[in-house]
């Protein structure tokens, strides 16, 4: 009776882990309205270029041990370049981001404490573009208040290269750091 009492209970525990463990993961929606992707680059003479990516999907991901994942994707096809419809073209064309056979940039975080947006410090994952994945950091600033990514941004910046995704045209007139800047903001998940 008592080896059968402690297999049902035991029965009973992996039923419940197993359930725990599959259990789904609650997302988040970045605010369109409130977010913003934001690059530079300069050009081998000092002018800064600037761009955004108007286009883009995003989310917050709580995982069952209740570390958090962000997941974003910009839309190459989108990108602009502020004041020059010539440099928006060049961006988007098959010299550069090959908007029409990579229409996306991605970042896929590494699984982080919630802390870490209150905090600041580094965010790594895995960012993929023109079809290249590789790992990469960005930097949170510390929060200006108690909830962020509600009551307030959450700011974000990193440099990648751009030769280590296969961006490889106009070396001679262009930098190979592209520099990232992030402010996110998730919609409200209040009815």
């Amino acid at each position: 009776m008592r080896n059968g009492l402690l297999r049902a209970a035991w029965c009973a525990g992996l039923v419940a882990a197993s359930a725990f463990l599959a259990a789904p993961a609650a997302a988040q929606a970045l605010d369109p309205a409130r977010s913003h992707f934001e690059f530079d680059l300069e050009t081998r003479w000092g002018q800064t270029i600037v761009g955004h990516f108007p286009r883009y999907e995003g989310e917050v991901v709580v995982l069952p041990d209740g570390r958090h994942e962000v997941r974003i994707r910009l839309a190459a096809t989108s990108v602009v370049v502020e004041g020059s419809r010539r440099y928006t073209r060049f961006a988007r064309g098959d010299r550069f981001l090959d908007a029409a056979r990579h229409p996306w940039l991605e970042f896929r975080s590494d699984p982080y404490a919630g802390e870490l947006v209150r905090s600041g410090g580094p965010l790594n994952g895995t960012l993929t573009m023109h079809g290249v994945s590789r790992r990469e950091s960005f930097v949170l600033a510390p929060s200006d208040c108690a909830r962020p990514a509600r009551d307030c941004d959450v700011l974000a910046h990193g440099r990648v290269l751009r030769t280590n995704y296969g961006v490889e045209s106009w070396r001679w007139a262009l930098t190979d750091d592209v520099n990232f800047r992030l402010r996110v903001r998730l919609k409200d998940a209040t009815p």
